[in-house]
């Protein structure tokens, strides 16, 4: 084989053991015994170490040397080889013992976080959690030199390639000075609308999960290569043959659990739509986790929350949980389900608001990772950075810093992706409006397959090819323009 087509067959090798990884992960959310914990950790450090041992090999360096001094034609094994290139690059630039030691820590760390959470306690996690910052700041610090990044742009990196704070930083300043303008204009608009009529609870478990599944599928998902099960924090995993949504269902509030899932099936649509040709190799994964949140909320914010769509919806609801026909009207769950109302949730947060939770998050993971701030401080500074930014003080650690899984897993440069991904999300639908003028009249039927099919062509099959502004400027004639977003706020909520 040629050096090309060997790392091919090595890159594939390296996947398969992620897929591994994401199952066993999977699982540790939604199936494993509580004393499972700790082999759990065992078992996914020795994975990411055996991972990490095999991309750094001296061979792979030889084969990526020999490959790039007669570089494939094609232009998809061509951006193939640059992607294998940048993970080697990242690869080498971590120590083994430094790899599998996060990876421990951040298992560890992630179950401590469930009780402290439970008990609304940060101080039962903050001796883990510095853990996890130690060693995040040690890998951050090996990567900035080998990419030519800050540190903090480097763990950004490993997220969205290409996309760091001086992209990020303008953006949201000029979104917390719309915020600032828009916020209160939405609040008033609210106040003289009649108020929403709340549906009568309670809302069978069995039932949620019923509709979830329903929906779901209306969306496009296929239960043959999907499974829907309950985790603390939901979420999209697996593979793209076998993809896993969590849900958690509140039999007093149906909307968490169904607006959950098919934001979880946005996701799960994007890894099913990847480009089979190109499997198990860096070209055929998702394009970052900007792109991965463009494809949830293109369809739980920008379709499943829009006019048409909930005109076909609303009476799915009432045979579902019954009630007089009033609660379930179009109007009145644009009402319910597109109200501005801040609050202390970042997953519960409207669409206007949510970005400040995003804002708050990005300042202070740069904060903690450049040592400006100490773990022992976090709940001062959210609390401080949130009043700051929405005028409300979380009452207490469960709804401030202890809410998100992400930093107790050892996520760090992620949270930016959030908000990027609603812009992309507008902007793409945007888009899709003008390409396919049908759409909404296909949602009013419940008929996702014009906006699924625009996007597969567009988005989907193109794997990771394209960087995250390229493949927006491909799909929609131009990179990242956040007044697309500020264009549909304005629209929905000003108008």
């Amino acid at each position: 084989m040629s050096a090309y087509e060997t790392l091919k067959s090595r890159f594939a090798r390296l996947a398969t053991i992620g897929e591994a990884q994401a199952m066993l992960g999977w699982d540790a959310s939604v199936m494993m015994p509580p004393g499972g914990g700790a082999a759990r950790g065992d078992q996914l450090a020795t994975l990411a170490g055996i991972a990490h041992q095999m991309l750094c090999a001296a061979e792979i360096g030889d084969l990526l040397a020999a490959a790039e001094a007669a570089p494939p034609a094609d232009g998809w094994d061509s951006a193939n080889l640059a992607l294998m290139r940048h993970a080697h690059t990242r690869a080498t630039a971590l120590p083994t013992d430094l790899v599998e030691a996060q990876s421990r820590a951040n298992s560890a760390c992630e179950k401590i976080w469930r009780d402290a959470r439970a008990k609304s306690d940060f101080s039962l996690v903050r001796t883990a959690l510095a853990e996890v910052v130690r060693l995040t700041r040690e890998a951050a610090a090996a990567l900035s030199p080998a990419l030519g990044l800050t540190p903090y742009d480097a763990l950004m990196d490993g997220f969205q390639r290409g996309i760091g704070v001086a992209d990020v930083a303008p953006i949201f300043t000029a979104y917390e000075a719309f915020l600032a303008e828009a916020l209160p204009r939405a609040l008033e608009i609210e106040a003289a609308l009649p108020p929403a009529i709340r549906p009568e609870r309670p809302f069978p478990a069995a039932t949620q999960e019923a509709l979830c599944r329903r929906l779901s599928a209306q969306v496009g998902l296929d239960y043959a290569h999907a499974r829907l099960d309950r985790s603390a924090h939901p979420f999209s995993g697996g593979t793209p043959t076998d993809v896993r949504i969590t849900t958690r269902y509140d039999e007093n509030d149906f909307t968490q659990s169904l607006l959950g899932v098919l934001h979880e099936t946005g996701h799960a649509m994007y890894e099913r739509g990847l480009p089979e040709a190109h499997a198990r190799q860096p070209v055929g994964e998702a394009a970052g986790m900007a792109a991965h949140e463009s494809q949830s909320l293109i369809v739980e914010m920008q379709a499943v929350r829009s006019d048409a769509f909930l005109s076909f919806v609303a009476p799915q609801l009432r045979a579902a949980f019954g009630g007089p026909e009033t609660v379930w009207t179009p109007d009145n769950l644009a009402r319910l389900w597109r109200r501005v109302k801040p609050g202390f949730i970042r997953v519960d947060a409207d669409e206007m608001t949510y970005p400040a939770h995003i804002i708050l998050r990005f300042r202070l993971e740069q904060a903690l990772i450049g040592g400006d701030l100490a773990v022992a401080d976090l709940p001062g500074a959210w609390n401080d950075g949130f009043a700051a930014l929405l005028g409300l003080t979380p009452p207490d650690d469960a709804r401030g810093c202890l809410q998100d899984i992400h930093w107790y897993d050892g996520a760090f440069g992620y949270f930016p992706s959030y908000s990027l991904g609603a812009m992309a999300a507008a902007q793409l639908m945007a888009a899709a409006r003008r390409a396919v003028p049908g759409i909404d009249a296909a949602l009013a039927r419940g008929d996702f397959a014009p906006l699924q099919s625009w996007l597969r062509a567009r988005v989907h099959s193109q794997g990771s090819r394209l960087g995250f502004n390229a493949l927006l400027t491909e799909a929609t004639g131009k990179p990242l323009d956040p007044a697309d977003f500020t264009a549909h706020l304005t629209a929905r909520y000003l108008a």
